[in-house]
């Protein structure tokens, strides 16, 4: 793994070497999330853009000497990444944002995002020899994580708060995961993951205090700009729980930034929900990220002591963009309108950032030159209760062609 040079702290900036420091920094501890830097003359060596053009593995691995993974080590057979990105066009005229593109992360094996960091952290667990691997999550992480680990015959102990969707719950039971569906809320699942993990030794792949899973996820921006002929799209919509997300996607910019892939740093704009907006807040006034108790349909994003802060406040900081709190209304709205407009199927937290940029045009915070990217996280499937609950109701008729004929008329 010569290509990382070190993991630095986020908090005092001191540098650990990756065989010797697992997790977080020794000094900061759980909250000293830490970085992997990497030796970008040495991969500018290896990755060109003509090898990846001839590379015909269509996954997160075409990337692998960007990724921190042993080249000789074992890898999850299921395919994750290179996901579509869609351009909108009749949607983008119409919303007067004519160069719109989806990024549609409901493709993955498992339905969501999460699959790319799942992918990346089940590779660690094999490659540092780990029978069992488990995680703290609000739903798709822990699905994704189950998924995963069963294509390798991985054992995953997994704690979801009990007010999960069932659809995820689902996921991981029939992936064969152990689930502890903890009385509580996420924090608490997390920080009783955390002391489980410590004290039975099973790897984690907890956000942020895993330090690989936001490599995992800077593969979608490695995508997004692939799928642009190498061309930064200018601004870039998200949804926001954890941070570990829109994080992960500055890395990847970052990184092509530095091997002189792209000329520019696109603006990243993370999106909340109302009822959860802890980033938000201290990134609008500059203070601490507070605790807060989540109230939203968004159960992907709600998160109220957001693990990897620090990288999503670095995010949208140094791209010079922006957040933004919508509420749960405007989610179900945005729901319904990609789902008719483009016939892509988002569940809740999957199309905030959607939901967002409809919020940002109508303040005007948004040219119509930009080449704007929105990031739709997890599939609709995710979360049927809130799908029914953005779509229209079905008619009712009796088995003749006469009801069909009245209800037709009635519909014009």
């Amino acid at each position: 793994m010569d290509q990382v040079s070190c993991l630095r702290c986020m908090i005092c900036g001191k540098d650990h070497d990756p065989r010797k420091v697992l997790y977080v920094c020794p000094s900061c501890g759980v909250e000293g999330i830490l970085d992997v830097v990497y030796d970008y003359p040495l991969i500018a060596r290896r990755l060109t853009k003509e090898r990846l053009s001839a590379n015909r593995d269509m996954s997160i691995w075409r990337y692998l000497d960007l990724l921190p993974v042993l080249r000789q080590a074992p890898r999850p057979p299921l395919k994750v990444g290179w996901t579509p990105l869609y351009k909108a066009e009749k949607l983008g005229q119409e919303l007067g944002c004519p160069h719109l593109y989806f990024k549609d992360d409901g493709r993955n094996p498992t339905a969501s995002f999460k699959d790319r960091a799942s992918a990346v952290g089940v590779a660690k667990a094999m490659e540092l020899g780990h029978q069992v691997i488990t995680c703290a999550s609000t739903g798709n992480a822990a699905s994704s994580l189950a998924g995963i680990s069963a294509s390798v015959g991985l054992r995953s102990i997994i704690f979801v708060p009990h007010n999960a969707p069932q659809a995820k719950v689902a996921q991981l039971l029939t992936y064969g995961a152990q689930v502890f569906l903890v009385q509580g809320t996420y924090d608490q699942a997390f920080d009783l993951c955390l002391e489980a993990s410590s004290q039975f030794g099973w790897y984690s792949r907890n956000t942020a205090y895993n330090p690989y899973l936001s490599e995992g996820k800077k593969t979608a921006a490695l995508e997004i700009c692939e799928q642009l002929g190498w061309r930064a799209p200018d601004t870039v919509f998200v949804s926001v729980g954890d941070g570990c997300i829109i994080g992960g996607l500055w890395k990847g910019f970052h990184d092509l930034l530095q091997l002189g892939f792209i000329d520019k740093m696109p603006r990243l704009v993370g999106v909340q929900a109302e009822g959860c907006q802890p980033i938000r807040r201290a990134f609008e006034t500059g203070q601490p990220v507070q605790t807060v108790l989540p109230r939203t349909i968004a159960d992907s994003i709600a998160v109220g002591h957001p693990r990897d802060a620090l990288k999503a406040l670095r995010a949208v900081r140094d791209s010079r963009g922006f957040m933004v709190a919508v509420d749960d209304g405007q989610i179900l709205e945005a729901m319904g309108i990609l789902a008719r407009k483009t016939g892509v199927f988002g569940e809740p937290a999957g199309v905030t950032g959607f939901a967002g940029l409809l919020k940002a045009l109508s303040q005007d915070r948004v040219g119509v030159d930009e080449r704007v990217v929105v990031v739709i996280t997890g599939s609709g499937l995710k979360d049927v209760q809130a799908a029914l609950k953005a779509a229209a109701q079905p008619t009712h008729i009796e088995p003749t062609m006469a009801a069909v004929v009245r209800e037709i008329r009635r519909a014009k």
